[in-house]
């Protein structure tokens, strides 16, 4: 059954003191969450509450499957509204300053995913754009293209010119990821 093997998952998690094994169990959760079909499973296992612990770990690895697993579940509108509520997206954007390039694409991808009429303000706030345009400058083009897509297509011609005007006057703090 889907759920039993979903649930002795999440108790595997909470059960180990092992790094190691609680990244693959993370890894194997964030897998599962790309399938629909297993959404109801994981909110009544509070995976998502899980994934959104993750983004504040130490661990790099803890963070990427963390932000992975939201990105998978966050185009679901229930799971959207869940992740909205608790406090999501300034998690997820404080998964923009880490050096792990793919916590940092799936961060963009999932700050794309939340955007609403309600969450654009907080998404597109001048420090966000900020970084999307330094971001949009990368040589790694995986970076600079998704960027520049979040640019493009969710912030206001105005805010991207503001935001260029305070380039170089304001201390973002968020640093490239390497390439």
């Amino acid at each position: 059954d889907r759920f039993e093997y979903l649930q002795a998952l999440v108790t595997e998690f909470q059960d180990t003191d092992s790094i190691e094994a609680k990244t693959q169990v993370l890894a194997n959760l964030a897998n599962f969450s790309y399938d629909p079909s297993n959404y109801e499973a994981l909110r009544k296992l509070q995976v998502i509450d899980l994934f959104l612990d993750m983004l504040t770990e130490d661990n790099e690895s803890l963070v990427e499957f963390g932000i992975g697993g939201l990105c998978n579940l966050s185009l679901d509108k229930t799971n959207k509204e869940y992740i909205l509520q608790n406090d999501g997206v300034k998690l997820v954007i404080g998964c923009l300053s880490s050096p792990n390039e793919e916590t940092v694409l799936s961060a963009i991808t999932t700050l794309m995913y939340l955007m609403t009429p309600a969450s654009r303000e907080e998404i597109t706030d001048t420090p966000v754009v900020e970084c999307m345009l330094r971001f949009s400058l990368s040589t790694n083009r995986r970076l600079s293209n998704l960027a520049s897509v979040f640019l493009q297509d969710y912030c206001t011609v105005e805010k991207v010119q503001r935001a260029q005007s305070l380039q170089g006057h304001s201390a973002v703090g968020i640093p490239l990821p390497q390439d």
